[in-house]
């Protein structure tokens, strides 16, 4: 069953994270759904001049971790394997990464992510493996 407050103090939860203030994440939650978005920062180039592989990875990986939290409404989930396959560069923009739960079992969640640039072309995409973690969801962690 959807719970909008849940969804809510997950976004708050995340937009509370140092590394999050730090590249100017946002997301929206919604039952097994998650979407990141991230502007295109030069300081998180890599040598070649477009944004560094690191965050990619970050945006697809917490649209797949917030997929999956938005089903697990007590305890913080776990990445216990994530897949990323770099399709192509990208140096200016937003970048947006979709992420859903695709299947569970008893202990595991799947989850998948598609990240796109402004244009909306498909430039990366990852897939995860995630569990239920020991950390209680609370305010002392952001979510409130």
């Amino acid at each position: 069953m959807p719970n909008s407050t849940h969804y809510r103090k997950l976004e708050n939860m995340m937009h509370s994270a140092p590394i999050v203030k730090l590249v100017g994440a946002r997301v929206e939650i919604s039952h097994g759904q998650a979407d990141i978005t991230l502007p295109v920062n030069q300081n998180l180039f890599h040598a070649a001049g477009a944004l560094h592989g690191a965050m990619y990875f970050l945006a697809l990986d917490n649209a797949a971790f917030f997929a999956v939290n938005s089903l697990v409404e007590d305890v913080f989930v776990l990445t216990v394997s994530f897949n990323i396959y770099l399709l192509r560069p990208i140096d200016k923009g937003i970048i947006k990464a979709s992420g859903k739960v695709v299947n569970s079992t008893r202990t595991q969640y799947f989850a998948e992510a598609i990240l796109y640039d402004a244009d909306n072309k498909e430039i990366a995409r990852g897939s995860g493996v995630f569990v239920k973690g020991k950390v209680k969801l609370t305010p002392e962690i952001g979510y409130k």
